[in-house]
């Protein structure tokens, strides 16, 4: 009979607002297209220019920064090796004028844009490359005060899928997955 191992699981806080990753945007300038073209004509030997990478929001790596240096407080143990699973619920502010009948955050800062954010800024702290992650929970809802916003981020190692599994609400009540109850 096998021993059941618990698995390794990490939980922080990040206090502030999230920001979505963006889209990336490359380029490659004139000048060097241009010398790229000269280089294969002289050499013979086709070389493509090197292009640039932007992204589309310049507060995204700060966001990381911030997730980076608090998943730090709880990598005493080093990084995750193996497949893992993560879950992130986004506390958003929310907007003054919004009426309080809406509950649900269906405006601006497309959840699956703050996800990659996190996982982006994990990379290289607590997992070796964010292609460890075979499963992901997420939630983005509205800060209610007065508690500010934050992104509360869980990871624990993963366990081997059933054979044939795929749906992710199976053994839910429809309260639960929908929602609604935990």
């Amino acid at each position: 009979m096998a021993i059941p191992m618990a698995r390794r699981r990490v939980s922080f806080e990040v206090h502030g607002i999230a920001q979505p990753k963006g889209s990336a945007k490359a380029f490659v300038p004139f000048k060097w297209a241009a010398d790229a073209v000269r280089a294969a004509k002289a050499t013979g030997q086709p070389k493509p220019p090197r292009a640039i990478v932007t992204q589309d929001n310049p507060r995204s790596k700060g966001w990381e920064q911030l997730v980076a240096e608090q998943a730090q407080t709880v990598a005493a143990e080093g990084a995750f090796f193996g497949p893992i699973v993560v879950a992130v619920t986004f506390a958003l502010p929310r907007p003054l004028g919004l009426p309080q009948k809406i509950r649900h955050h269906v405006k601006h800062l497309d959840l699956d844009k703050l996800v990659r954010s996190v996982l982006d800024a994990l990379t290289g702290v607590l997992y070796l490359d964010d292609k460890q992650v075979v499963e992901v929970h997420a939630r983005k809802y509205y800060a209610v005060p007065p508690d500010g916003p934050r992104a509360r981020i869980t990871l624990e190692e993963a366990v081997p899928p059933e054979p044939g599994h795929m749906d992710l609400f199976d053994g839910l009540t429809p309260a639960q997955a929908a929602g609604f109850e935990r």
